[in-house]
């Protein structure tokens, strides 16, 4: 029965967020008693499936970097040469969360200049601290005994840490990246502030003109993109952990 019920809240979720994307004006007489002055209910400045997918190409660009720097990061400060540097590879992770991505944008659009670029730095910085801090805390949660294990089957370190730590690290290392991947989502509306392809180009418009509806349009696009983004996610995730024998089939 819960199962049902999750699918249907699946395809209920994804029907609305396609009929917004390509057929908004069927959902016009909802968003008219929103408007005032005889505007226009339905954003029609740009088509909000192209906005949705630059946003899409600014979150997947970002969230592929700060991956990579993150997991690398996080296998490094784990091992024993790189332990002195958890305490600063963590504060830089911090200092990426904690700074204002307008701020950052402003930082950047005097080196990068105006579109994608400062926002995709933005971004970056904004996604490293769930990733690297699951990183850290997966890999130090592997049992000792299982370590042993490896070394007692005769495994260099290489391959201790890609067949045993990464995949037993794994669960953790994804649920960071969905984290990440959900806030960025939400984050990324800012670009439009610098002239990058995104939603935030419909909340913004819906706020220079004092239009309730573009701001609901761009808001329910996005919120139902992270719902349905984050629900894939965590069947990817409940897949692959079966498939390597962390969880029953």
């Amino acid at each position: 029965m819960k199962l049902l019920v999750a699918n249907l809240f699946r395809l209920a979720a994804l029907a609305l967020l396609l009929v917004l994307l390509f057929r908004t004006e069927w959902l016009s007489f909802l968003f008219t008693p929103l408007t005032s002055n005889n505007a226009p209910a339905v954003y029609t400045q740009n088509s909000l499936a192209s906005l949705a997918l630059g946003h899409l190409q600014l979150v997947v660009g970002s969230i592929a970097c700060s991956a990579v720097l993150a997991v690398v990061g996080g296998i490094f400060v784990t091992r024993e040469s790189g332990a002195d540097f958890l305490p600063l590879s963590r504060a830089i992770a911090n200092a990426g969360q904690t700074f204002p991505p307008v701020a950052v944008l402003a930082l950047a659009v005097p080196a990068t200049g105006f579109g994608a670029m400062p926002t995709l730095i933005a971004l970056f910085l904004y996604g490293l601290l769930p990733i690297f801090e699951n990183t850290v805390a997966g890999l130090k949660q592997v049992s000792p005994q299982v370590l042993d294990a490896a070394d007692g089957m005769g495994m260099n370190g290489t391959q201790r840490l890609l067949q045993v730590e990464l995949p037993l690290a794994l669960p953790l290392i994804l649920e960071g990246l969905k984290v990440a991947t959900v806030i960025n989502i939400g984050t990324a509306t800012i670009g439009s502030t610098v002239a990058a392809k995104g939603l935030g180009e419909v909340i913004i418009a819906g706020l220079i003109s004092d239009n309730t509806a573009f701001i609901l349009q761009g808001g329910l696009i996005v919120g139902l993109m992270a719902v349905l983004i984050y629900d894939a996610m965590g069947l990817l995730e409940g897949a692959i952990t079966q498939r390597i024998g962390l969880r029953p089939a």
